[in-house]
């Protein structure tokens, strides 16, 4: 295995963390107008997340970071194809942040309103903009010499509306499975109910997604040469199954890394068929794909950087862990902060 592949893996993993953690109160954000039927209950769907959304988004930052030292032309040739798209995200991701640190702070009820309807729109917006950005990735990008030659239409193609449709649904079981975990009464009746709901309208997302990916992208060119690669599907498989198990024997928090189980393996099978490819262009393939070798950084750089990553990114793990079992307690209605 060469360098620049296990930095492609890393790449990857980095991308798969920050789903798995940000997807879930993306999730919640998402059902804030449904599942908080009070003032109360909002309030607990806000501190469900409040403590660990900041710390979940330092892992897209870590992955834009990697993409932009490991990958330079990638994150050029990608920052330039979708820098529409990824100011809409932060604009989302913006908003998102002012409403969880600004709503207790605010007496006025309409101004409360504000900022729960930021909460909605900014999950909603980032849910399904990150799935149209990874589904274009997928699908291939119309590249000739590194210049993107669509529009913000472009992208906002059938096969990429499909995916963020996709990231949107999976995202709101995974909330829904956290709201499980860290409430209780009616409003944990009513997330676990809605979890159960969510299951089958995901795998039939996903069955659809899986579908008309065999017609709109080259994905499966890899796993019909390697037949062993079908193994990480067949784990995201597993993964599905065994959130709906864990649900029948009320058993949340398992339910819970079984989705985010689920998570790390799409991700990883939407890359696996990728590779070499970081970004495939539609024009011509052979000639303006954006590979992993295709000017990624000097050995001696990506040396230097597994380096620090071995070292680092375990640090980060532990004390996210440490986090997660710190807030992983059910929510007192009578300590709330957000």
């Amino acid at each position: 295995m060469t360098l620049v592949t296990i930095w492609f893996l890393i790449w990857t993993l980095l991308w798969a963390i920050y789903f798995m953690t940000d997807g879930f109160d993306l999730g919640v954000g998402a059902m804030l107008p449904f599942l908080g039927r009070s003032e109360t209950e909002r309030r607990i769907l806000y501190n469900a997340t409040g403590p660990l959304w900041d710390g979940n988004e330092v892992w897209l930052i870590a992955a834009g970071g990697v993409t932009f030292a490991a990958f330079p032309r990638t994150y050029a040739v990608m920052f330039s194809a979708f820098h529409e798209a990824l100011t809409l995200l932060l604009l989302a991701l913006i908003v998102r942040g002012l409403s969880f640190e600004l709503r207790s702070k605010v007496a006025s009820a309409r101004a409360r309103s504000l900022c729960d309807l930021c909460q909605f729109l900014g999950s909603v917006l980032v849910a399904v903009l990150l799935g149209v950005t990874f589904a274009n990735v997928f699908r291939g990008l119309p590249l000739v010499n590194g210049v993107h030659q669509g529009t913000i239409l472009t992208l906002l193609n059938p096969y990429a509306l499909a995916g963020g449709a996709f990231f949107l649904v999976v995202f709101l079981l995974h909330g829904a499975l956290w709201l499980a975990i860290r409430t209780e009464s009616d409003l944990h009746v009513r997330a676990v109910r809605t979890a159960a709901v969510l299951w089958p309208l995901v795998l039939i997302a996903a069955v659809a997604f899986l579908i008309y990916t065999g017609f709109a992208t080259h994905l499966y060119d890899n796993y019909i040469r390697r037949p062993v690669l079908w193994a990480v599907p067949l784990l995201t498989v597993g993964a599905l199954i065994t959130v709906r198990v864990f649900l029948n024997k009320a058993r949340p928090g398992l339910a819970w890394l079984a989705s985010s189980a689920m998570i790390v393996a799409i991700t990883f099978s939407g890359t696996i068929g990728l590779y070499p490819n970081m970004l495939p262009s539609r024009i011509d393939p052979q000639t303006n794909s954006i590979t992993v070798y295709q000017r990624a950084s000097s050995p001696l750089t990506l040396k230097i950087m597994l380096g620090v990553v071995l070292v680092l990114v375990p640090i980060v793990l532990i004390y996210q862990f440490w986090a997660y079992r710190m807030f992983s307690n059910k929510i007192n209605a009578s300590q709330l902060v957000y």
